[in-house]
C-alpha cells in the first residue's frame, strides 16, 4: 500500500533522515519506535506532504507522492493526526470534525461518520458544542483522531497519540486504533510507548538518528534484547 524508498530529508542544512525505507501493507498496523530526534515525525510528514524529502520516493497504491500537494494527498486516501493534537481551539468539537471532512460532499456519509466518531468517543458527543481549546488533553487527542477519520482515510498516520495522557485514556486510544484497523483502516503509528505500540502492531521499525536500525514483527521486536534494553526498560 505504502512504500517509502530511501528518503533523505533536512531542515535547512541539517539532514535528519538518512535513507529511510519502509513499507506498509493494506490492513496492517505498522509502528515506528525510537528515541526523540530519531526522525519518526519527519518520516510521517514526508509521507503526508507537510515536508518534502530531498531525495528518495514515497508511493501510495503505486502513485508517487513527493510532487503531490498535501491537501491532494488527503484526497488520495491518507490522513495525518499530528503530534500535539493541533485541534482548532476556538472552534467547537463539531466544527473541528466538520473540517476533517472538507474534501467530502456526501452529506449522508458525513452524518454517518459523525455518529461513528461519537460512538468511538462518547465524550465527544457530550462536548459537541464545546470549544476544542477547553477540552482535556485526552479529549483533544480523541478529537484529533476523530477529525482525521472524517476524511475516510484508507491509511491513517498517527503521531504520538498517547503522549502526556493518563493511563486509562491511553488504553482507550489503543483500543480505538485496534477497532479502526479491524474496520479496515491501515495504520502507521509513531508512538513513544513502545511496549504498547509493539503489542498491537503487525510489524515495526526501529529508527535511530534518521536511519532504520531494526525491523520485524511486533512480537519479534518485543523479544529483541537490544530493543528491550533501549526502548522497553528491560
Amino acid at each position: 500500500m505504502l512504500v517509502v524508498d530511501n528518503i533523505c530529508a533536512a531542515y535547512g542544512a541539517i539532514e535528519v533522515l538518512h535513507g529511510i525505507s519502509l513499507r506498509v501493507e493494506q490492513g496492517e498496523i505498522v509502528t515506528l519506535i525510537g528515541a526523540n530526534g530519531a526522525g519518526k515525525t519527519t518520516t510521517l510528514t514526508c509521507i503526508s506532504g507537510l515536508h518534502k524529502p530531498k531525495s528518495g520516493r514515497v508511493t501510495f497504491e503505486g502513485k508517487e507522492l513527493v510532487p503531490v500537494p498535501c491537501h491532494d494527498i488527503v484526497r488520495l486516501g491518507i490522513a495525518h493526526s499530528p503530534e500535539g493534537r493541533r485541534v482548532f481551539p476556538r472552534l467547537t468539537v463539531a466544527e473541528n470534525l466538520e473540517l476533517g471532512a472538507y474534501i467530502r460532499h456526501d452529506k449522508d456519509g458525513i452524518a454517518r461518520d459523525y455518529q461513528r466518531i461519537y460512538d468511538l468517543f462518547p465524550v465527544l458527543r457530550e462536548r459537541q458544542q464545546q470549544l476544542a481549546g477547553t477540552l482535556s488533553g485526552g479529549e483533544q487527542q480523541m478529537l484529533a483522531v476523530g477529525r482525521a477519520m472524517m476524511a475516510q482515510p484508507r491509511l491513517l498516520l498517527l503521531d504520538e497519540p498517547s503522549l502526556g495522557l493518563a493511563p486509562l485514556i491511553v488504553k482507550r486510544i489503543f483500543e480505538v486504533i485496534l477497532e479502526l484497523n479491524r474496520l479496515g483502516t491501515t495504520v502507521l503509528l509513531v508512538e513513544q510507548n513502545a511496549r504498547m505500540a509493539l503489542r498491537i502492531a503487525h510489524r515495526g521499525y526501529v529508527l535511530e538518528t534518521g536511519q532504520v536500525i531494526a525491523q520485524g514483527t511486533g512480537a519479534e521486536l518485543l523479544a529483541d534484547p537490544k530493543v528491550q534494553a533501549a526502548y522497553l526498560g528491560e
